[in-house]
């Protein structure tokens, strides 16, 4: 039987939408590499954990950077292997798979995710851009002509746009999201605190103590870095109010691309958005106050949606289930014998 799967090829994960099954995956989208015979040693969860604690030879590399492919081989095999743990090994039959792409995303981008999802064993491949996607998982009715504004961020980028009649009217695709909360963080102890921090400790800095306005509990978290001074390990107690100065420059440039997209929304399109609200998915959503600081500058009612970091995969899933409403939306197509339509 044939299966069709949705997926959500993002910089940060990887989330895998099966019809009938809902999200059946989610993983990092890291893979451990040995350098010295270029075999793959692990990938998704178990390659996140050995980001920065690898011998000379392995090395852990995320192949997708804002929202795009930087490593086509590696994205090839990292899907292939996700291809076949929820559909088994071999791929006796081959999936359709419909794929998001971030809304700026180049011909040449789309070409080489739909070409590494036809290498990795996918019977036909579609895209669909992110914002399209997060608004169908997010359960709104786009082919309507009203006004929705969708903010979309991830770990690589933040996608805007503002949809009417199932269709992008306007849109940006900015490359600050995720990625650029942790080295926000990352520069903010080494220039007040004097202390080194890998990735993976600003990105749990992030989750746990993050925040985009000031939070009354204030909460606290030890962390441990090195001493760029004495060069020695080094525990600092760091609050979430900390982290606001920290992540004010990131988060400052995600209020401007949507204050900027407001501007040129046609008015009628405007008065909608005013009315219904703003829509945010993605990791970045979960930021906490995120929505009270976009409501601050734009003084219009922001929803986070319940399930903001499986809104685009479900939307994915959704869209290839109804191809003939969401057909035209879709950019077609690589399959077996058929030519990209760009």
């Amino acid at each position: 039987m044939f299966k069709d799967i949705g997926i959500d090829l993002g910089t940060a994960s990887v989330l895998v939408y099966i019809k009938g099954k809902g999200i059946v995956l989610r993983e990092p989208s890291v893979v451990a590499i040995d350098k010295n015979t270029k075999r793959i040693l692990a990938v998704g969860e178990e390659a996140r954990r050995m980001i920065g604690r690898t011998p000379g030879n392995i090395v852990a590399i995320r192949p997708l950077r804002d929202g795009v492919i930087s490593d086509y081989e590696v994205t090839e095999k990292m899907l292939r292997y996700f291809l076949r743990k929820v559909c088994g090994h071999p791929l006796i039959f081959k999936p359709r798979v419909m794929i998001c792409v971030p809304s700026g995303a180049t011909e040449v981008e789309k070409r080489a995710v739909l070409d590494a999802a036809y290498e990795a064993g996918a019977r036909r491949t579609y895209l669909i851009e992110e914002p399209i996607a997060a608004a169908i998982g997010a359960g709104i009715d786009i082919s309507k002509p009203c006004g929705n504004m969708v903010v979309d961020i991830g770990g690589g980028t933040t996608n805007i746009a503002v949809i009417s009649l199932g269709g992008i009217v306007v849109s940006d695709s900015i490359k600050v999201a995720g990625d650029k909360f942790d080295e926000a963080i990352i520069r903010y102890m080494r220039k007040k605190y004097n202390l080194l921090i890998g990735e993976r400790t600003a990105e749990d800095m992030k989750i746990n103590i993050g925040a985009a306005v000031p939070r009354p509990d204030s909460p606290s978290m030890v962390v441990t870095g090195r001493n760029l001074i004495s060069g020695l390990p080094k525990s600092v107690t760091v609050t979430s109010n900390e982290m606001v100065e920290a992540l004010e420059e990131p988060l400052q440039a995600i209020v401007e691309a949507v204050h900027a997209m407001l501007e040129k929304t046609p008015p009628e399109l405007a008065s909608d958005i005013h009315e219904r609200g703003i829509i945010m998915v993605g990791g970045g959503a979960l930021l906490y106050g995120m929505d009270q600081l976009l409501y601050k500058y734009t003084q219009i009612p922001v929803h986070v949606m319940e399930d903001a970091v499986s809104c685009v995969a479900l939307g994915t899933g959704r869209a290839l289930e109804s191809l003939d409403v969401y057909g035209p939306m879709a950019v077609m197509e690589h399959s077996r014998g058929a030519a990209y339509q760009g």
